[in-house]
């Protein structure tokens, strides 16, 4: 995975700055989950290549898989037009949602 030039600083006004994350499996597409990264968590996830998150909950890091063995090794990172918003393309390894569902969207409301 190649790194470009992109200033973090332009993406994280502070300490308390949120970008959101969008998990996407390389290979089908499918969307898995929506994340927050703050700065730390991001860099992390581009050093590790693990998808690395902020709990806002938690208030604390957290690395998907961490606890279920279940990592997403990051392929390609992407920043949307407006730089609020980051796609995150994944090699999957095994589910994403902590219910034991690939994705997190599969409640449908809808079809």
């Amino acid at each position: 995975m190649e790194t470009s030039a992109v200033d973090l600083n332009q993406l994280f006004k502070d300490e308390q700055s949120l970008i959101a994350a969008i998990l996407q499996d390389v290979s089908t597409k499918e969307v898995l989950m929506l994340g927050w990264m703050n700065r730390e968590s991001l860099e992390l996830t581009l050093s590790t290549r693990k998808a690395t998150f902020w709990s806002r909950s938690r208030n604390a890091i957290w690395v998907k898989g961490e606890t279920s063995g279940n990592f997403q090794e990051v392929n390609s990172i992407s920043l949307d037009c407006d730089r609020d918003a980051i796609l995150i393309q994944v090699k999957r390894h095994g589910p994403v949602c902590h219910t034991g569902e690939i994705s997190c969207f599969s409640e449908p409301l809808i079809q």
